[in-house]
Parts: structure tokens; sequence; C-alpha cells
């Protein structure tokens, strides 16, 4: 995978999630993987076509999840992903994969996303890639979502 892929979505992370009230996201760590995500609890899996092919697989624990969501619906209580904090979640995948697709196409790409396809729980893998592909973890107010990339030219 290009490395220069990957900045499109963390560039996005940076300049959404602050529109939604969170703090700047900061990076803390990278690594490559290779095909499957192990599931943290809550995975958010878009697809991109056309210009680019690939995915990209937003994966966050429960309790990650339940903040964000909270967050996103004005501090309300978020006691269990109910099908109000999925939609939130789902939207918020929504907002960072068009951003990053924007991007993207700033970049010369063009590039069309998928509907965000979202699961809950844990113990399953999750296939991604048929090579490698690159892992961003994301601080959020002291909360993880891991940014699985794997888009290819």
């Amino acid at each position: 995978m290009d490395a220069k892929l990957v900045n499109p979505f963390i560039d996005a992370l940076v300049a959404v999630m602050p529109q939604m009230g969170f703090d700047v996201p900061k990076r803390t760590k990278m690594s490559v993987k290779s095909q499957t995500c192990a599931s943290l609890g809550v995975s958010i899996i878009v697809g991109f076509t056309k210009g680019l092919r690939g995915n990209v697989v937003y994966n966050l624990s429960e309790d990650a999840a339940k903040f964000i969501a909270s967050k996103m619906m004005m501090g309300m209580p978020v006691e269990a992903l109910d099908e109000m904090a999925q939609s939130a979640l789902s939207e918020m995948s929504n907002m960072l994969t068009a951003n990053a697709a924007t991007n993207l196409a700033a970049m010369g790409y063009t590039v069309d996303i998928s509907t965000p396809s979202l699961t809950v729980g844990q113990d399953f893998q999750i296939k991604i890639s048929n090579e490698n592909y690159l892992v961003v973890d994301m601080d959020l107010g002291g909360q993880i979502m891991e940014l699985n990339i794997a888009v290819q030219a």
C-alpha cells in the first residue's frame, strides 16, 4: 500500500472530529498487519471503488463506541449500542470517509465509497485485504479508534 494514501484518512479525522465536539485526535501508533483485522468490539467497514479500491475499517472498543455516540448525541448517556447509537457511529464513519474521499480527490483520485457496514461483537476477524494494510491508532480524548486502511490505486 502506498503510504501517501494514508494521510487523507488521518487528516479527515483531525478535521472532522473537532467539528463534532471532540478534542483534536492524536496519532498514538502505526503498524502493518496482514489480511485480517480482529474486532475490538465495534467495527465499521467502508469500501472504496473507482480510482481506488479497498476498505477502511474504523475499529473501536464498545466503551469507545459508546463515548463517541454519546458525544455525537449532545452528551446523551449511551448505556447500550442501540439503533440510535449505531446510527450515530455509522454517520461518523460517513463523515470521516467522505472527507477522506475529498482529500483523495484533491490528490487526483476518483473515489466512490460504499454504505458503512457496522458490526458489534468481539472474537471475530474481518477480512480487509489480500495483502498487508496499515493500522493507525488515534486517541480521541482517552478513547482509541483504530483506523485499518487498505486502499490501492
